[in-house]
């Protein structure tokens, strides 16, 4: 049980943030109004919303505003889910279009009550923005589908560029964070989703600041790359009301930088940790880094064939 706390810690300054108010913003949020789609950067009280609306940059949230979870960090409305928009692919896919988005983060609400978790519905969201968008690249974020037999398939078959699945915390403290879900069944679906298609990349998140300790957070870094995880973020936990889990420390960013220090050291192909990242907070750019260190790689390799003398005996 999680004992509200009669107060919100004051923030540091290092994770305060302005309020939105750019044109921009107003018009991504007019436009995700008008397609009658959730987005997690509200659902979720994501501090970046500003910085990212401004940019054209909205995570849509699929499958409706109510899970069917209630995990102590997140701010998402429990209890008994919206009916399926069975239109909403089309209308993410036409706010993708209308944004002109080179890359795209998809994500759902947990959604326990349906046979197949949303999987199939994940999957009329990517063929719908691959034919509205084709040269758009795609990120889902996908609920652990635990005990949804054949539900990964189906979302791993549509191809998807980037799967993320966050891992949120270290084993210990599941019981309390994250009691609907279970560590080893999501470390175990990410290590499948290479496993059925070694092209996807795939990643996960940590928050940090919840009482977990440096090495327990090795422990996990270890558990991903063993998976064969691509990318990794952290970010420090904010407790969005009373009633939730309460933040346990605020982590400095030099802490920061020492944990993306390790998870590069471990293997990683892309790190991204700081007090606001989030799961989807510039994503975009950091898979276009990605692709260009990708090439550069290969054009590397080329290069070395090329220049590469036989041997003399």
């Amino acid at each position: 049980m999680i004992t509200p706390s009669p107060s919100l810690q004051s923030k540091p300054s290092w994770i305060r943030v302005k309020a939105p108010q750019s044109p921009e913003y107003h018009r991504t949020r007019e436009l995700m109004r008008d397609l009658n789609l959730n987005t997690v950067c509200e659902e979720a009280a994501c501090p970046n919303i500003g910085e990212c609306w401004s940019k054209k940059h909205a995570t849509v949230m699929i499958l409706g505003s109510t899970c069917t979870r209630a995990c102590a960090f997140c701010n998402v409305k429990t209890g008994r889910p919206d009916q399926l928009d069975p239109h909403e692919p089309e209308h993410v896919a036409k706010a993708v279009q209308t944004l002109g988005l080179s890359h795209v983060v998809v994500t759902s609400v947990d959604r326990d009550d349906l046979e197949d978790g949303g999987a199939y519905h994940f999957a009329r969201v990517i063929e719908s923005i691959r034919t509205a968008s084709p040269l758009t690249t795609i990120e889902v974020l996908t609920p652990d589908f635990l005990r949804k037999e054949g539900a990964l398939e189906i979302v791993v078959k549509a191809k998807p560029d980037v799967y993320n699945h966050n891992l949120e915390t270290v084993p210990r403290l599941y019981a309390t964070i994250r009691p609907g879900a279970r560590y080893f069944h999501s470390l175990h679906l990410l290590a499948r989703v290479k496993e059925q298609d070694p092209t996807i990349f795939t990643k996960s998140g940590l928050m940090v600041g919840l009482g977990e300790t440096r090495e327990e957070l090795y422990q996990v870094m270890d558990d991903l790359r063993s998976a064969s995880v691509d990318f990794i973020t952290l970010g420090q936990y904010l407790q969005p009301t009373p009633t939730h889990h309460p933040v346990m420390r605020f982590v400095e960013p030099e802490e920061f930088e020492s944990y993306a220090q390790m998870a590069r050291g471990k293997g990683f192909r892309m790190v991204s940790a700081s007090p606001l990242t989030r799961s989807s907070y510039h994503a975009d750019e950091d898979f276009q880094k990605l692709k260009e260190s990708s090439l550069t790689a290969l054009k590397n390799r080329d290069c070395l064939k090329s220049n590469a003398h036989p041997s003399s005996y």
